[in-house]
């Protein structure tokens, strides 16, 4: 029978990366030009198509009022539209719009931008090694979670 796996060094550098993500938002307060909770929500609309509030609230495990107030900023701000359900169904959906999707871009640029400065110095090998890693590492999540993540 194997010995458990020692996580001791994961779960610190884990924690870590939790502080430097955090911490960078702290200081920016905003993902490129987005707040942090537009970025995440437009980046889900826009690979899975319009979702309604009780979707949205499944699929971020977050209550209604919460994604009301986030839904809210967004429609204010032009990043989204409420349109009718597409399937016919009774509640109302949100689609991201073109400024939406303009918007979305040019904070994922400015993402990938700070990547790059970041890991510049990695073999391009590394790199991908890494983000099949993460890939994995939060593909194992969502499926404990049972809140499977679309990807592009």
């Amino acid at each position: 029978m194997d010995e458990p796996t020692d996580l001791s060094d994961f779960e610190y550098e884990s924690m870590l990366l939790g502080r430097h993500v955090h911490m960078t938002a702290r200081a920016k307060h905003t993902t490129g030009n987005l707040e942090r909770s537009a970025y995440i929500l437009l980046s889900r609309l826009t690979v899975q198509g319009p979702m309604s509030i009780g979707e949205l609230s499944d699929a971020f495990d977050l209550d209604h009022s919460t994604l009301n107030r986030q839904t809210a900023a967004l429609l204010r701000e032009g990043l989204v539209d409420r349109i009718p359900d597409p399937a016919g169904g009774m509640a109302r959906k949100f689609q991201v719009t073109g400024e939406g999707r303009r918007r979305l871009e040019l904070a994922r640029g400015e993402m990938i931008a700070s990547l790059q400065k970041l890991l510049d110095d990695w073999p391009a090998e590394d790199v991908a090694a890494f983000a099949g890693y993460m890939r994995r590492f939060n593909a194992d999540i969502e499926r404990i979670s049972g809140k499977p993540w679309p990807r592009p």
